[in-house]
């Protein structure tokens, strides 16, 4: 038999919740469910506050309006990483009046321990109301529902087991890595590493809001992107690798003897955005790694058959973002490839961060993502600006893109292939 509240003798008012109700409704789970069962099964101090929260909440479907409030929150020696709520119906649901959420900076890549998982629970037990979000789209671990008095307590507490706040308003944002190399075989770069060491660098930046508006790393270790980084994040770094995919022939063939010629054509030759690959009539495959766009979804149907190259490293766009301005924006290529596996590499990936990071301090304005920056001000400046040398490989249609010239663009291509053919020159004499 499921646990009364009433028959513990809680003298507190169950809150009827009918609007709220009807979402439980379907085969999906729902927040809701989720917020009962603290209500009911939770601690003295969590049954109460999500009463009055679930209360509230409902109130609101009621009336089609949201009742809570910004303010000033904070823990000393940070400007952010706390979302202030205060109720403005406190006088009808007292013990939800103030719920704010902690922000925190999760490990990159999401590595956890079951003994990690444990303490954040009892702390937030202790301090909050249990609800505890894994994660939030901006990355964080949000510690939902807080009063004034009790956030510094809890924060403190997190950070004695090694977690920091994570980044709110005009500010660097808590930055997302996918699990990389730990786990997945298609990792092209050590994630983890890129992530804690721009992040590091950057901390200030972070907890102390300084900027025009929000700037958010994200890391993904392949074009698979499982962060979401190239339209989520002004600063995308993203796995690649420029030899040739590596093929098992062996692989390929049990592949097609247990799915089929029919299956593969389907799903793998006709798939590709570029038409790279062929079949031959010996159920081996051939791929044109000049017109490979390492999309990955050959690789993602084959994973035994076909893998990266062993020439990997990273690249990195620029500017990806959801609606504010003028609308969603992926970003945009400006560092086609660069390596990432010795420390003067990391050095050189740390050094550009925080030089875009300051350009955007210095030229964004208020209210405006890197990726609009430049957008107003044009491709060709922040490339100067950054001393970034232009690269036909960051536009995928020059002709047509507003963000480059093409008045005597076949002469600029001409130059280009001849210093990359001086280049290459110079490294066979050095080698």
């Amino acid at each position: 038999m499921k646990d009364d509240p009433q028959d513990r003798g809680d003298e507190r008012k169950i809150h009827p919740t009918p609007l709220l109700d009807e979402l439980e409704d379907g085969p999906w789970p729902s927040f809701v469910t989720g917020l009962k069962r603290l209500r009911d099964e939770g601690s003295e101090s969590n049954r109460k506050i999500m009463n009055d929260l679930l209360g509230q909440l409902n109130h609101s479907y009621e009336n089609r309006m949201g009742y809570w409030k910004g303010g000033t929150v904070s823990v000393f020696g940070y400007g952010g990483g706390i979302i202030p709520r205060f109720s403005e119906v406190a006088d009808k649901f007292p013990e939800s009046k103030e719920f704010h959420t902690l922000r925190v900076m999760p490990p990159a890549g999401y590595h956890y321990t079951t003994e990690i998982l444990r303490k954040m629970c009892d702390i937030w037990e202790r301090h909050g109301s249990g609800l505890i979000a894994f994660h939030g789209q901006s990355g964080d671990i949000m510690f939902q529902g807080c009063t004034t008095e009790n956030t510094q307590k809890a924060f403190d507490e997190l950070n004695e087991i090694g977690f920091d706040l994570g980044g709110a308003g005009p500010a660097l944002r808590t930055a997302m890595s996918c699990v990389g190399h730990a786990r997945c075989e298609q990792s092209c770069y050590d994630e983890v590493r890129a992530h804690r060491t721009i992040i590091n660098k950057l901390l200030d930046e972070m907890h102390r809001p300084a900027l025009p508006y929000k700037f958010k790393f994200k890391f993904s270790g392949c074009a698979n992107d499982c962060v979401n980084a190239i339209h989520r994040a002004d600063f995308a770094v993203i796995g690649t690798w420029r030899d040739d995919i590596k093929i098992n022939q062996e692989k390929v063939k049990e592949h097609i003897a247990a799915k089929g010629r029919k299956y593969t054509i389907d799903t793998v030759v006709s798939m590709c955005p570029t038409r790279a690959i062929s079949l031959n009539d010996d159920d081996t495959i051939e791929i044109d790694n000049k017109s490979c766009v390492r999309c990955m979804h050959c690789i993602n149907v084959m994973t035994k058959a076909l893998s990266p190259g062993d020439d990997r490293g990273v690249s990195i766009m620029i500017g990806g973002k959801r609606a504010l301005k003028i609308g969603d924006l992926m970003g945009i290529m400006v560092v086609p490839f660069m390596k990432l596996e010795t420390d003067e590499d990391f050095e050189k990936l740390e050094d550009f961060a925080e030089r875009v990071v300051e350009f955007f301090a210095d030229n964004a304005l208020e209210h405006e993502r890197v990726g609009e920056t430049i957008d107003r001000i044009g491709l060709p400046a922040f490339l100067e600006a950054l001393d970034i040398e232009p690269d036909p490989n960051m536009v995928n249609h020059p002709r047509t893109s507003c963000y480059v010239r093409t008045d005597d663009f076949d002469e600029e291509a001409e130059k280009w292939f001849e210093r990359k053919a001086r280049e290459a020159g110079l490294q066979i004499s050095a080698e």
